[in-house]
């Protein structure tokens, strides 16, 4: 068994976003905001292309007598929006209902008991924020809850919150149901490239880790100049993100705008990231994304995020490269091959 990776990068320590928002609207002043307040932030989403988000059902996608047309649209949502959101993944109702509720009973738990599993110095595992590494950079407005889930030898208990009790065992069913969806449009991902040997990419499923995100209300017209996660593409292989709220919030980056990914009762959003970019040489899209946050009520989500595990390798497949190119000749390599341990520390020497 390959060990878990450690040395994950940490955070300096700033105030607690969610105890700064319950402040009265009239003490969150420009002075006391002014680590948040952005003077670059974008324009609204543009609402007339979200309903163009590509959905997959990976229930026909599984079928037989369906694959074939539902392996066109997660071919067209890989190549063209890098996004799409996944119906009838079976993961049971009880489940997402479970973990649901014991998210949101965690942030609900006073301060002193959500610090007794915060981040220790230098890692990035438990409560707190992420890459926070000057005191001058712009902060999200956000909290959030990092654990290493799969495989459960990965896991750290001390970070795994005590209260409500359920929490545990909610999480860990949940991660289990969350890993099989990943390794099954994997696998798809896979025969749609031609990949001989569809390990080669299901591995990326081989380690998880979820990040939960809490985004307090931001009154006070504030909300439209802070971000609640900067714009970003997530630097592993697949991510799966339940929206644990119906409050809008998570928005991705197409054609210079942004457009939102409205939360559809029971999918799971799921977005290519910058390995499997890395592996189908370019042909699949990692997208740069965002969350923003409501001037009236909190949000809650988690995202699951899978890789391979140390001890392996990242580099374009040679089925990616094969008649790719002009006139049907074979396209070089866009990426370098790297190790996956490498990989983990050159990322982190970009927040240090």
């Amino acid at each position: 068994m390959d060990a878990k990776p450690r040395n994950l990068g940490g955070s300096l320590p700033v105030p607690n976003v969610q105890e700064l928002a319950a402040r009265p609207a009239d003490e969150l002043t420009p002075p006391v905001l002014h680590r948040y307040i952005r003077d670059d932030v974008d324009a609204d989403a543009n609402s007339d292309a979200a309903a163009s988000v590509p959905v997959v059902d990976l229930a026909r996608l599984l079928d037989p007598s369906h694959g074939d047309e539902e392996a066109s649209k997660l071919k067209a949502a890989c190549e063209d929006w890098g996004f799409f959101q996944v119906l009838n993944h079976a993961v049971p109702d009880a489940v997402i209902a479970a973990v649901k509720s014991d998210l949101r009973a965690f942030f609900r738990l006073p301060l002193a008991e959500k610090r007794a599993v915060a981040q220790e110095p230098g890692g990035i595992e438990g409560y707190g924020q992420a890459f926070v590494v000057s005191d001058e950079q712009k902060l999200d407005w956000a909290d959030m809850l990092f654990l290493s889930t799969q495989p459960p030898e990965y896991r750290a208990p001390s970070f795994w919150p005590a209260r409500p009790a359920t929490f545990g065992d909610s999480l860990a069913r949940y991660s289990a149901e969350v890993q099989r969806v990943a390794t099954r449009l994997l696998a798809a991902m896979a025969a749609n490239l031609g990949v001989a040997d569809t390990g080669m990419v299901t591995r990326l499923a081989d380690a998880q880790a979820v990040r939960i995100n809490y985004y307090p209300p931001c009154p006070g017209g504030a909300h439209v100049r802070v971000l609640g996660l900067s714009p970003h593409s997530d630097a592993v292989g697949l991510t799966l993100l339940l929206q644990v709220s119906a409050v809008p919030g998570l928005q991705i980056r197409r054609h210079g705008a942004w457009v939102s990914v409205d939360p559809i009762p029971g999918a799971l959003v799921a977005n290519v990231g910058d390995v499997v970019e890395v592996l189908t040489n370019g042909r699949y899209k990692s997208i740069e994304h965002r969350a923003v946050v409501s001037p009236t009520h909190d949000r809650v989500s988690i995202a699951a995020f899978h890789s391979a595990k140390f001890g392996g390798t990242y580099a374009p497949l040679e089925e990616t490269m094969v008649g790719t190119g002009l006139g049907g000749h074979s396209e070089p390599p866009r990426y370098k091959t790297i190790g996956v341990e490498d990989y983990v520390r050159l990322l982190l020497s970009f927040y240090s």
